[in-house]
């Protein structure tokens, strides 16, 4: 046996602060002093010989191979805690309510979700989506994980960035032309309301002046403008994720330009005050991390 292997209780506090980037929050989601926090992740640190966090000023921020561990350590606690669960306790069905944008939900999560229930079966899932990041009061869920796309500056909750995206210009694909970006340029063109500026921003990191005269339809959500792209009604800028999806799934879409970064991301949502997370919200949230720092192409695309 690795004579490395570290105390349960280390570990414990170890996830807790990877989840919460903070020391004084974790200390009080599990009971112990802030000093306590401290001193279990020195020794977990001492023991495995790796630095786990960057220290700033105002923040803690994991470090690469922290990253890395925090996800296997969550996945293990909360393999211990639903084997604990089968073995010496009543076996029952578990729920968890997950709150999604609906663009991810439908054009992405939703066909993932298969592969997470056949790992297993005995949690059950219940999607939430909403169309604006944050959701209006009257639409608020108790859920047990919220995902939201945008830069993490939200008030009240912290942000746990999840992915780095990237866009790219899909038409159909009768019509697109792969690499044609001045072709492009003369539409028509579908707006996404609330991500007018794309084609804009995406023109310009190509030196071309955009004008919107060739916006021809404005919707609301991704989903539409997919539906729109795929009957012929012009060109939309989408996630990468959501454009290789959409194809993989047989869509007549393709791809029409060079991929560019976006400004936001997907962040999981941690709301102040919450209680512990239940081991079933642990294993789901380590199965959805490594979802997407997977390839955004992992449905058929070309890397």
């Amino acid at each position: 046996m690795d004579d490395r292997l570290a105390n349960l209780t280390w570990l414990r506090t170890f996830e807790t602060a990877a989840r919460l980037l903070n020391f004084t929050e974790t200390g009080r989601e599990l009971g112990l002093t802030q000093t306590a926090v401290s001193l279990h992740i020195r020794s977990l640190e001492a023991r495995l010989g790796s630095q786990l966090f960057y220290r700033n000023a105002r923040h803690l921020e994991l470090t690469e191979i922290g990253q890395a561990y925090a996800l296997t350590v969550r996945q293990a606690l909360g393999d211990i805690s639903l084997s604990t669960r089968r073995l010496f306790g009543a076996e029952q069905a578990q729920t968890l309510t997950v709150r999604v944008p609906v663009s991810t939900s439908a054009l992405w999560l939703a066909h993932l979700l298969p592969e997470f229930s056949k790992a297993h079966p005995e949690i059950n899932i219940r999607l939430v989506s909403n169309i604006w990041a944050e959701p209006e009061p009257r639409d608020e869920v108790d859920a047990d994980v919220e995902i939201r796309l945008g830069r993490g500056d939200w008030e009240d909750v912290t942000a746990v960035q999840l992915s780095e995206e990237t866009i790219v210009p899909v038409g159909s694909a009768a019509a697109a032309k792969p690499g044609d970006i001045a072709a492009l340029l003369q539409g028509p063109h579908i707006h996404i309301l609330g991500y007018e500026d794309h084609w804009a921003r995406y023109f310009a990191a190509h030196d071309l002046t955009y004008m919107d005269q060739h916006a021809r339809f404005s919707v609301d959500t991704t989903v539409a403008a997919l539906q729109l792209v795929a009957g012929g009604g012009g060109y939309a800028t989408v996630l990468t994720r959501f454009a290789w999806l959409a194809i993989s799934t047989g869509m007549p879409l393709a791809i029409a330009g060079p991929e560019m970064p976006f400004q936001q991301s997907h962040y999981l949502i941690r709301r102040h005050g919450r209680k512990p997370l239940r081991p079933e919200v642990q294993l789901f949230e380590a199965w959805l991390a490594e979802c997407f720092t997977g390839a955004p192409d992992r449905f058929g695309g070309e890397g």
